[in-house]
């Protein structure tokens, strides 16, 4: 279990985490936009890292390799996203959360939306904590979890990278990506993200954290079961009937062969 002392560094992040929250939401008001929330979701882990990081001092030896990371990931992973939605309107998932929350969703998003998403980021962020706050410094037992992040980081980015040139491709608005990455899964982006998580939780249980896996187990269940495939996949087959057969053909989420046509 966590020491108290990184208890309360943990509870006392919730003041870093809040303010770009709150200030993510009022830019939404007149942008009529909840989902840029999604451009800043990665960016929220920095600012809770900046509040471990000034909590535990700098001279923690894994605070370096732990913010590094995290840096790389949370600023490609908005920068990709911003890119992406650039001029596009509100998502079409956080149009149909409007209409289901009216009226009044304006300030009902203030919790609905980015409230939820600052407590979700607060929790998942407890590997982080874990790892910055070992006393031993980087070392072979960090390899695991080393390779695990950067094959998570590289297949994620190589994912988005082949979706993104497959949709600018022109006929291929409503078709169904099926070469690359997206040959073995449905999904190869949501498995990057899930691996890089569980390589933060690899380098904090190095450093002793082992207590922090409740954060990379939410993290595999919000991609899974709420946010990521379940949400993507509930009406898509109804917008693009090829990816039907995409789908009893292609794994879902775990990278596998592809299975023969029934």
């Amino acid at each position: 279990m966590p020491e108290p002392q990184l208890l309360h560094v943990w509870l006392g992040a919730l003041a870093y985490i809040a303010p770009p929250a709150v200030a993510c939401w009022l830019a939404s008001l007149p942008l009529r936009d909840a989902s840029i929330v999604d451009r800043a979701w990665s960016l929220l882990f920095v600012a809770v890292a900046v509040g471990y990081a000034l909590a535990l001092g700098p001279a923690r030896p894994r605070v370096l390799l732990t913010s590094t990371l995290l840096l790389a990931w949370a600023l490609r992973l908005s920068l990709h996203i911003t890119l992406r939605n650039w001029g596009q309107g509100e998502d079409r998932r956080y149009r149909q959360i409007r209409r289901n929350h009216e009226p009044g969703f304006a300030w009902k998003s203030l919790y609905i939306v980015f409230g939820l998403q600052a407590v979700l980021v607060w929790v998942i962020s407890l590997p982080l904590l874990g790892s910055m706050a070992g006393d031993r410094p980087p070392g072979w037992r960090d390899a695991p979890g080393l390779l695990l992040w950067l094959a998570g980081f590289s297949g994620e980015w190589l994912a988005d990278q082949q979706l993104a040139r497959f949709r600018r491709a022109a006929g291929n608005h409503d078709g169904v990506l099926d070469t690359g990455l997206w040959r073995y899964s449905r999904h190869p982006n949501y498995f990057g993200e899930c691996c890089v998580w569980w390589g933060f939780y690899l380098l904090a249980a190095s450093a002793g954290a082992w207590w922090t896996v409740p954060a990379p187990v939410l993290m595999t269940a919000l991609l899974l079961r709420v946010s990521g495939v379940a949400l993507l996949e509930r009406d898509i087959g109804a917008r693009r009937p090829a990816y039907r057969e995409y789908v009893a053909r292609t794994n879902a989420f775990l990278p596998g062969p592809r299975r023969a046509a029934r």
